[in-house]
């Protein structure tokens, strides 16, 4: 039985589809893209949105991370993804009381993340001569935690300092998505324990599964079309674009 509205659940398939190309290119994005993508056309409510890029993470993670083996995850990573899972309480907490309360706002402050983590991506630095230490870890986890549990979207500060790091770019790669699965997978337990996850939800992950591992296992192993340099660029336009249409 086909859903009610195709137009829309066609439109947010295709947007899928571009957000986890995005994704597998870069390691990051796919949350942050299509959510941006979402508001910005109201195609559904973005609680429902939200939910189901957590299942999007966790199939694009796995599907990545296993067309990638052996898997070369930095161990210092390990101290960012148990930061960043107390994080998540937190962001998961704000946002249960937002989508209850003020979806306006929630609308608003998202917009709002996706032009700031745009612009601080923009402005990242060379990478550094010698990797950061464990406590900074720590800390962008823990943040990055708050943002996943709220939006489910962790990316940008463990992004900003990942990317600064001297590591290959595969090493960079593998390591954010294998972060963000693990994160996305501690959210729905939580969410779907306590009861907060709907049928909407559902109904979205569902139909956007198949083109998540579609897109992935075709680009999982491709080298990216442009640099690294332009990529980065290409990113953070459509990531500000997006958001200032939200906040517009």
């Amino acid at each position: 039985m086909l859903p009610a509205n195709l137009p829309a659940h066609l439109l947010f398939m295709l947007f899928v589809a571009f957000s986890v190309y995005v994704q597998t290119l870069t390691g990051f994005a796919l949350s942050l893209m299509l959510l941006g993508l979402v508001g910005l056309t109201h195609l559904f409510p973005l609680p429902d949105a939200v939910n189901a890029v957590s299942f999007l993470t966790i199939i694009n993670a796995a599907t990545f991370l296993q067309r990638r083996r052996p898997m070369r995850i930095e161990p210092v990573m390990m101290v960012a993804v148990l930061a960043s899972m107390a994080g998540s309480f937190i962001g998961m907490g704000i946002l249960v009381y937002l989508a209850a309360n003020a979806l306006q706002l929630l609308r608003t402050l998202l917009g709002l993340i996706i032009i700031g983590c745009a612009l601080l991506l923009w402005r990242m630095g060379q990478p550094r001569a010698t990797p950061s230490p464990p406590r900074v870890f720590a800390a962008v986890g823990a943040l990055s935690g708050v943002l996943g549990g709220l939006f489910s979207a962790a990316g940008p500060p463990l992004v900003y300092v990942v990317y600064r790091q001297p590591w290959p770019l595969a090493r960079i790669q593998e390591s954010l998505i294998f972060a963000f699965g693990v994160g996305a997978l501690l959210r729905l337990v939580v969410l779907g324990l306590a009861g907060q996850i709907g049928a909407q939800s559902l109904l979205l992950a569902a139909e956007a599964i198949p083109v998540v591992l579609l897109v992935t296992l075709l680009s999982a192993n491709r080298k990216p079309p442009v640099s690294r340099e332009t990529l980065k660029h290409l990113v953070c336009l459509l990531l500000i674009a997006a958001g200032v249409g939200m906040l517009a």
